[in-house]
């Protein structure tokens, strides 16, 4: 980290522009839902949003939860 931006976040204080406390209870819910994301994303059709109407994007949503729920 270069030399300034440790003398801001000093001045800056406990407003350095991170978070005061860290939950890590919260952040294991963040992490499910992240790594959720990530899961879906592989299939295609969902990251490149092949689908353009909504109710097909949806349907596609289900089916990929359906399919890594059972895998």
């Amino acid at each position: 980290m270069p030399r300034g931006q440790i003398a801001r976040r000093t001045v800056k204080g406990s407003a350095g522009g991170r978070l005061p406390a860290f939950d890590p209870e919260l952040y294991k819910l963040r992490n499910v839902v992240e790594r959720c994301f990530n899961r879906l994303k592989q299939f295609r059709g969902l990251a490149t949003r092949f689908a353009k109407r909504a109710v097909y994007h949806r349907a596609e949503i289900i089916l990929a939860c359906i399919i890594l729920h059972l895998r």
